[in-house]
């Protein structure tokens, strides 16, 4: 029977994500894609620093046991296949155990997330993180300047996600934009009992639900919500969870307050945003990622919009 990565959770990164590569990427950016491979090249045997999101990348799988493959990991990459030499080197030299690669010299990578069957992809590059939300993957742009992971918790993956547009679809938030926090409050109140749609990372929690039921090891997982929202539209959220039957372990509704300082002291080894001052401000203190999802991201619904046209023609 051939491989398979069915009942595994899968997570596809970029070279950038995983490791830092700034200082060569300026020189891919600046055009010079030859310097860029050159490069690499020359650096192959010296081993990359670690990238944003390299904590949540190790500690995923450590999930992993004899006889027991409950997570993987696959480098998909604008890279090309010389660079990918040097991101395989760095991975074993730091620990990391990955066995499968995709590297399209420039070219898209995110159509290859459906074979993968991905549950996840973590990539600087924004244009593929939106086509890829486009399709239906759960995607969020590190940020790579981004804090590093605080390390103290070698036996715990600590994940932190943001609520509307996040977890949930945007419907609360486009009241919220249109109307203001008196009439969002109002909506949310009204339809307390009523479910939130389904957001785009809502396929991830469910997989990571999946893997912590599945796993008897040391490693554990714990995930916290952490959303602008207040009572009462607190209530809806923790009763949308509840209809899932996904449970977070912690939840933080915080009424507007500056996300930040709350994430430094859960410290997460990654936190999801759809609003890019959320994430600018917790890219201070913790890894974080853009999500490019809902009415504060109407590019994101531009694409939407071009994506169902062209399954109409």
């Amino acid at each position: 029977m051939p491989p398979s990565l069915q009942d595994q959770l899968v997570v596809a990164i970029s070279s950038r994500a995983l490791f830092d590569f700034e200082e060569e990427n300026r020189l891919f950016e600046a055009g010079d894609a030859t310097a860029y491979m050159r490069t690499q090249l020359e650096r192959i045997d010296v081993p990359a620093k670690p990238g944003v999101a390299f904590s949540l990348v190790r500690k995923l799988l450590a999930f992993n046991e004899p006889g027991q493959h409950r997570v993987e990991v696959v480098i998909l990459s604008r890279n090309d296949p010389v660079s990918g030499m040097r991101v395989f080197r760095s991975a074993a030299a730091a620990g990391i155990s990955l066995e499968r690669g995709v590297f399209t010299q420039g070219r898209d990578p995110f159509r290859y997330l459906r074979p993968l069957g991905a549950h996840l992809f973590l990539s600087a590059n924004e244009a593929d993180v939106r086509q890829a939300l486009s399709l239906g993957f759960p995607a969020a742009r590190v940020v790579t300047d981004s804090a590093q992971a605080m390390g103290n918790h070698a036996d715990e993956v600590r994940i932190a996600f943001d609520g509307d547009a996040v977890l949930f679809a945007d419907e609360a938030e486009q009241v919220f934009q249109k109307k203001g926090l008196a009439a969002f409050q109002a909506h949310e109140k009204r339809k307390a009992a009523l479910p939130l749609p389904d957001g785009p990372f809502k396929p991830l929690l469910s997989a990571l639900h999946r893997l912590q039921q599945s796993s008897g090891g040391a490693m554990r997982l714990r995930t916290v919500l952490v959303t602008a929202r207040s009572a009462p539209a607190h209530e809806r959220a923790i009763r949308t969870l509840m209809h899932w039957g996904v449970g977070v372990d912690e939840a933080m509704f915080l009424g507007g307050l500056p996300k930040g300082e709350f994430l430094r002291e859960f410290e997460p080894d990654f936190f999801f945003d759809d609003q890019t001052g959320h994430i600018e401000h917790a890219a201070r203190h913790v890894p974080a990622g853009h999500v490019a999802s809902g009415v504060t991201n109407p590019g994101h619904a531009r694409e939407l919009t071009a994506l169902a046209q062209t399954k109409v023609e």
